[in-house]
């Protein structure tokens, strides 16, 4: 099979960091995927590369998108993998990757992950998700994770995930980058699953609090945390209106208590 990364430009850098995260099972209240956007919109990023969905998608689960203007169809719009390149205030190089989580051949789409790597010069990667758990949703959100070097959580003060399970691409890439010899870092922030509100900032926050510090990068997080405040408040309207959920969560504290 050919490759199916496909270079816009091929500017010339230095040894950039890649940050990689994916729509889908990977991405928790879009917590990952909205973190990458605040990343891209803070370095400007300029697109760089994508990969061709054909090979890597059922497109009867993940439909294609087209608008009609006046009985006219615009361009239809295909689950994309966008790759951007942009340069913090203080120089750090960095690239960016936004993705569906793909359907299958994962395998061969982690290859063509690994090839941007490599003729990017790419030494370390900083992969972004989010998942549904037991927690509390008024306590801080605890981001826990795996990397390719376990001082690497301790230094930044991350909790060693114990997870065992079904895997997403981002475990795949996660792999893929460890046998080409890439520093790779995970970072999962957990978030209430019975919680359904759409994207959740507070997910977000957590993780771009710990992406600026791998990256040191001074992100301006006032906004979000502006954000995170006023979604807390709403959900705790809705908790304290509702008797079996404002049950369940006394629950989950007196477990949390407990331990």
């Amino acid at each position: 099979m050919t490759s199916s990364l496909r270079m816009h430009v091929r500017p010339i850098l230095g040894e950039p960091t890649l940050v990689l995260a994916f729509e889908g099972w990977n991405d928790a209240c879009e917590s990952a995927s909205s973190a990458i956007h605040f990343i891209n919109e803070t370095v400007r990023g300029a697109p760089l590369a994508d990969i061709d969905p054909d090979d890597y998608y059922d497109f009867t689960v993940r439909r294609p998108h087209v608008k009609y203007v006046n009985g006219r169809s615009g361009r239809i719009a295909w689950p994309s993998n966008e790759f951007r390149y942009g340069v913090s205030e203080d120089g750090l190089e960095l690239i960016t990757g936004l993705g569906v989580e793909p359907h299958m051949r994962w395998r061969s789409y982690c290859d063509s992950v690994v090839e941007l790597v490599v003729d990017m010069g790419v030494q370390r990667c900083l992969l972004l998700g989010a998942y549904l758990a037991d927690v509390v949703y008024s306590q801080p959100v605890v981001v826990t994770g795996f990397s390719t070097d376990d001082s690497l959580l301790e230094q930044f003060q991350i909790g060693p995930t114990s997870y065992e399970g079904p895997t997403g691409i981002v475990g795949a890439l996660f792999e893929a980058l460890r046998e080409e010899g890439v520093e790779a870092i995970a970072l999962w922030a957990g978030l209430p699953h019975y919680i359904s509100a759409t994207p959740n900032p507070r997910g977000t926050l957590a993780l771009l609090r710990k992406a600026s510090q791998y990256l040191e990068i001074p992100f301006e997080l006032d906004k979000m945390r502006a954000d995170a405040l006023r979604f807390e408040e709403e959900i705790s309207r809705v908790v304290a209106g509702d008797e079996e959920l404002s049950e369940y969560v006394k629950e989950l504290k007196r477990r949390e208590f407990a331990q």
